[in-house]
């Protein structure tokens, strides 16, 4: 299991945010799940936000009035007879704190209320719902997660991605309709934060490393790619004429077990010799040196892949990072990667 700690600076690459300031006294408390960690993140990023001002969006409202306001909706008025009442319909849009960022904020944090987190972090989180009082709540099963953001909501981002955790990957509803926390998050959801802390450490901790998740062409002899995937990365470094490209992976096994032989995972290591190879065609004449490396979270299993190979010219490495040590020792293993393959 993994340190509550460490999800916490795991999170905090994957969201510098919570560097700044107000989120640093998080960082010495103790947790006892990550759904703790999580409401407290949420209630202090609430509190920062309120202070900013909640955010507000236009909202298209149709009602009854006795004044004109908006447009007329002259066919809704024929409908219901507003007439008699001396009473126009009229639709227009009103600026108001009732956004989908806050109505997804406070139904996660209703969700929490319903949970079995600790009495305190529950009353922090009911004082802040005292100020979401003409937001309504949401049924966070229909919400489109993928928002887009601009200069006006950028604050909202690590909010909603963080609710997106709570819902997604914390809890469960039971068939008596209570809500059950898990103590972790699931698989999935460790994956892509897995894969966003290491891209994420790289870009702050090495500067002169170029980190992105950038995607590979096919190089194909005819042109022709109907139907192939697209080669998304997951991590790829590249510094002066050096690329390795790592595909870090989350899983319950490591290795995969036929007869009591233990081999790496067949679709992972295709994977990865696909993205070198065709990363290494595409520099073509340039100077180059393209490496691929499997990066597994390692887990308690006794047998533990720790490989190098030479394929067609390329290193391909599979190597395990411990997450349940210090983060010191954690950030040591990441920096021992930079400098086996960058000299840095």
């Amino acid at each position: 299991m993994i340190p509550i700690q460490n999800v916490y600076y795991m999170l905090s690459y994957a969201f510098q945010v919570l560097n700044e300031q107000g989120y640093k006294s998080l960082a010495t408390e103790q947790f006892n799940n990550t759904a703790e960690l999580c409401a407290a993140i949420l209630a202090k990023g609430i509190s920062i936000q309120l202070k900013r001002g909640l955010g507000r969006e236009y909202i298209p409202q149709s009602e009854a009035l006795s004044t004109l306001r908006g447009k007329l909706d002259i066919s809704e008025s024929i409908k219901t007879q507003t007439m008699l009442k001396k009473q126009m319909v009229c639709t227009y849009d009103e600026f108001s704190v009732n956004s989908r960022a806050n109505r997804i904020i406070k139904s996660t944090v209703e969700l929490l209320l319903r949970s079995d987190i600790d009495k305190g972090r529950k009353k922090d989180l009911r004082k802040l719902m005292v100020y979401f009082g003409e937001v309504d709540s949401v049924d966070l099963y229909s919400v489109d997660w993928n928002m887009q953001y601009n200069r006006n909501n950028q604050t909202y981002r690590m909010l909603i991605s963080v609710c997106y955790l709570v819902f997604k990957g914390l809890l469960q509803s039971q068939t008596d309709g209570s809500t059950k926390l898990m103590d972790f998050f699931d698989e999935q959801r460790m994956c892509r934060l897995y894969e966003k802390f290491i891209l994420e450490y790289y870009k702050k901790e090495f500067p002169g490393i170029k980190a992105n998740a950038s995607q590979i062409p096919w190089q194909l002899d005819d042109g022709i790619g109907d139907m192939l995937p697209v080669m998304q990365t997951d991590i790829m470094l590249t510094y002066k004429e050096k690329v390795l490209i790592i595909d870090a992976k989350y899983y319950g096994h490591t290795t995969q077990n036929q007869f009591g032989v233990h081999t790496l995972h067949s679709n992972n290591l295709y994977q990865i010799f696909t993205y070198v190879k065709n990363k290494e065609h595409e520099l073509g004449g340039k100077p180059h040196e393209v490496s691929g490396m499997l990066l597994y979270a390692q887990t308690d299993e006794s047998i533990l892949p720790n490989n190098e190979y030479r394929m067609s010219g390329n290193k391909i490495t599979v190597r395990t990072l411990d997450l349940n040590q210090n983060f010191e020792e954690i950030s040591a293993d990441l920096n021992a990667i930079a400098a086996a393959h960058f000299g840095m």
